[in-house]
Order: structure tokens, then sequence, then C-alpha cells
């Protein structure tokens, strides 16, 4: 239900590394094994879940300053609902988005001291995969690394979503491949941090023409690539249902083989209400346990969508009907479970990735690594680059323009999620993209004292490379067009580009796909106008 797949690109959050500072009495992490949850002792873990956040709508975080509010850094907001969580039975809170820079050590050990895990997301309503023009960059990376890095030494941190809902109908498939890569690139980074193993997941809506090929590929091919567990958002059991009308019977042989755990990342439809939850049963029950690992109940919140289970006015809580039949229904749950040592896992084998075709559009190939020490080292290394504190349209123009005069000098920062076309910079950031199209077209022109300046909008400048960029320029090409299969040590996205560019109106810089046909290019040069009147035509 909440998804941040429209947002727009912020700035870097500041690390929240600070305050994930060591806690007594910490829960034993959970781990995976096959397609289930344990504790470390070998006992199967269910996840018996809440959504613990305000609605996005309800607290502006949908507005184009992309405010929210954090749950865990309000600590006498965890001390008045965590008693009730526990009273519910809650042993998972699912939380959206949070704010890295903000302190979460008082809420994460009430959670403790509960025996509550948290699934976090590490978007934001400012800082997401667009799944309308999707791109996965060094700017995001370190936006979620900074998440990543806040909650990572809290061993009840029991996995993070990469993206939810990103793709959610056919029309924009192509955007699982962005999300895969994010996937990819914190699964490395908690790995080169040193971080204990934590999973890294995706949650998805329940559309029926997608929803086969959405949980094949984010399993499907390399390990180190694909998902650590599966989240569905599921809401078709409405009322009195069954487990064979709400298709769950379905879902659960659809799922029988997964190579990883899989859960209901929310769940509890409103159609009729109050609502009775009477799915608990069914989720706990034995026809799904060996498939399912439990599931997530959207939300505790009230607000204007109705999925609340209480009410709250400053420091009251007021308990909903729905509070008391969930409740119920979950201490009524007594899932059968195998201890670690004697499940033997046979569902080893990865899905097969899904072909492009009409109903899915997104490659196997994934975007580079967003790495941001390649692009700072291009940058350093190029003859002609852009003037620092260009605003966003002035940038869209630029690329259009020169883009439009020579489309050799934009293939290193192309970006195609169908095709699985990627250029080596295409993570950078449009400052280092700029630059780096500004100078193959310098190059292209045989370095004419006219082919960089854009109307004063591009420089030249001595180029260099140090010993350490040798590698990472080598790996991309000199046309940018090559692999980069270094990881980041760092956190911090590059800011060679002087000064951060401003917001356009339409929320986000222009770069053209370099497979338009004429009528399209011919647009854009229309609008973008021929910035540099000194410039060589090809």
């Amino acid at each position: 239900m909440k998804s941040f797949g429209v947002a727009s690109i912020a700035a870097a959050a500041f690390s929240g590394a600070l305050f994930a500072i060591s806690v007594t009495a910490a829960l034993p992490p959970i781990v995976i094994k096959g397609s289930h949850f344990f504790f470390e002792n070998g006992t199967e873990f269910f996840i018996r879940g809440v959504a613990y956040q305000q609605d996005v709508n309800s607290n502006g975080s949908t507005s184009t300053t992309g405010s929210f509010t954090d749950p865990l850094a309000d600590s006498a907001g965890c001390s008045r609902d965590i008693p009730l969580l526990q009273e519910l039975g809650t042993n998972t809170i699912r939380v959206y988005a949070i704010n890295a820079s903000l302190d979460h050590s008082a809420c994460m050990q009430m959670l403790q001291d509960a025996g509550i895990y948290l699934i976090q997301d590490l978007s934001n309503p400012s800082s997401s995969i667009n799944r309308n023009d999707p791109t996965w960059t060094t700017e995001l990376f370190a936006d979620y690394a900074a998440v990543v890095d806040a909650m990572a030494n809290y061993t009840n941190v029991l996995g993070f979503f990469a993206g939810n809902e990103v793709s959610n109908d056919v029309s924009n498939t192509n955007a699982s491949a962005f999300v895969k890569a994010a996937v990819r690139d914190m699964k490395s980074y908690i790995k080169t941090k040193g971080y204990r193993t934590i999973g890294v997941g995706y949650a998805t809506n329940d559309n029926a023409d997608i929803r086969i090929d959405l949980a094949n590929y984010f399993n499907c091919g390399d390990a180190a690539d694909a998902i650590d567990f599966w989240g569905y958002n599921i809401y078709s059991w409405c009322g009195d249902s069954s487990y064979t009308e709400s298709g769950y019977d379905q879902r659960t042989a659809e799922f029988a083989n997964y190579s990883v755990p899989a859960f209901f990342a929310e769940y509890g439809c409103n159609q009729v209400q109050p609502r009775q939850f009477t799915e608990v049963q069914a989720i706990y029950g034995k026809n799904m346990t060996g498939v399912w690992s439990g599931g997530i109940v959207y939300m505790y919140f009230q607000e204007t969508n109705d999925f609340g289970l209480v009410t709250v006015s400053g420091d009251t809580v007021t308990k909903l009907a729905d509070f008391t039949a969930l409740s119920k229904q979950l201490a009524l749950a007594t899932p059968s479970s195998t201890n670690s040592a004697n499940y033997v896992v046979t569902n080893t084998a990865a899905q097969a990735c899904p072909a492009t075709g009409a109903n899915w559009a997104a490659a196997s190939a994934l975007p580079p690594i967003a790495n941001a020490d390649v692009c700072t080292c291009m940058v350093t290394s190029l003859s002609c680059v852009a003037e620092t504190g260009l605003s966003d349209n002035t940038t869209a123009s630029l690329f259009s323009t020169v883009c439009g005069l020579d489309k050799t000098a934009c293939a290193g920062i192309n970006t195609n999620g169908t095709t699985g076309v990627y250029g080596a910079y295409s993570m950078c950031n449009s400052y280092q993209k700029l630059s780096f199209s500004l100078d193959q077209y310098y190059k292209n022109q045989n370095k004419a004292s006219t082919a960089c300046n854009f109307n004063g909008q591009a420089k030249t400048q001595s180029g260099s490379t140090s010993s350490s960029c040798s590698s990472l320029l080598n790996q991309a090409g000199s046309a940018g067009t090559g692999t980069v299969t270094t990881a980041p040590t760092g956190t911090g996205a590059s800011s060679s580009s002087g000064t951060s560019t401003k917001k356009s109106a339409a929320g986000t810089v222009i770069i053209p796909r370099l497979d338009m046909g004429l009528l399209q290019l011919s647009i854009y040069l229309f609008v973008a106008g021929i910035a540099g009147g000194g410039m060589i035509l090809l």
C-alpha cells in the first residue's frame, strides 16, 4: 500500500551510524536457512508483524518537501505504543522510512526489551527509485547505505527492503532492473562493511499480470544479485473468506519451490469492517507454514485510509475493534515448526529469469554498481567539464543539445532497463554525466577551441588520472561503455559537482534516450536550442 516508487531523488542523508550503538540484552539475530527464518538456537521464526508508521499521505511525506515522521526517533511514541504491540502478540514491525541522521537507540532498546524485531525499508519519500523514470545512482546508494549504517548494529533488525511496489503493473516492469541493482549493491555493502549477515529483500503488490515474473526476476541469476527474502503485499482475503476463495491456495502453490523465505509484507483487507482477521488461522496453519513465514498486518495507526488498529491523539491511544479481533486471532495461531537441524533444504534452485516481452520489460543484465569513486575519477580525468552550479533546467537543455549533436558522446551515460544496455557512468550524478558527455563531444571534435564552450556553460581543464583511478577508468573504457566490477568502499555520493543543482519543475533532470526517433530528437533540439553557437556540427 505504502509506496515511494514515484518519489524524486533527494540529496544523500547523513549517516546514522553514530547512534547505532550496542545495546544490552540483545535479541538473538534471525538467520535464514533455505526458505525459512530461524532463531540462532534452531527454532523456526514466524513473523507476527504490524506495519508501524503513520500513513505517508496524512503526514505530508508525499509532498514536494518529502517530509515524513520517523517513528523510531520518537521515544515518547515508542513508549506509548510498544506495550500495545506486545499485547497484540507482535514479534516484528515494519517501518517504511526513517531519517538516518536521527537517534533511534531509545526505540530500538524498547523493541529489544519487548522481543520485537524490525524490517526496515531503505527508501523514503524523497529518495527512492522512480517507477516512471527509474535510475540507480550513487546518491540513492548513499541514502540507502546511511539507513543500513544506522540500523545494522541492532541485533533485532531482521532485514531491509530495497523497494516496495516499485513495479506495480505491466507498464513499469523495467524499473525492477534498477531495484534489483539496489538489492545487489546493498548486500555487497553490508558484506564490505563487515556487518553481520542481514537479509535484503523486496516487497511487491499483488498484480495478477506480473506477480509471477516479479517473483522469478528477483530470485533468478547470481545469488549475490538476488533477494534474500520476498515480501508479498496481498489483500485478497476480505471478510470471512477462505483459503481457496482468497486465492491463498494458488499463491502458496506458486511459492512452493521458492528458494528464499516468503511472507506477507502487508495483509488485512478492509472492504468488510470491522476486520475479523480470519486469514490469520490460514497464514499460520498447516497449509501455509511450509511455504510462508508469517505476515505483517497493515497497519497500526488509524489514518484516512481506514486500516488502523488504534487511534492516537497525543498520548492517548484508543483500541479499535480491529485491534481486539487481531489480538484474538493471533492468540489462537499455533504454527507447527521445524527445527533448523532437522530441516533439509530441497528447494535450492533459483527461478528462471523471465524473458522480456509484452508483459515483462526488465532485462537480466543489471545497471552498473553505484560506485561514487568511479564518477569522481572520471570527472578528474576529463579535459572538458560543465560549469558548476547549473540549474536542472539548464543541465537538461545541455544534455539535449550535446546528445542530439553526437549520440556517441552520451553512450557512457545511457541506461535502458529493457535492453540491459547501460553506460558505465549512468549511475553518476547529473553534473558528472553532463561533463562526461561534453568531454566526449569535445574529443570527437578533435578538441576544437569552440567545442567546449556552450555559451560559457562548459570549460576546459587539465585532466589527470591517479594510480588508484586507473583500474576503474580502464574497466569503464574510453567511451564509457565498459563494465566496472569494483564495489564501493565508502557510503558517500561523489561531490565533484562542486554544488548541487536545484530541482526543476518536473523534479528531475531530463537525459534524452539515445534510441529516440528523429522526430523526438528534433523536438529536444527545438526546446533546448543550440546553446553553443560555436559548436561544430557533425
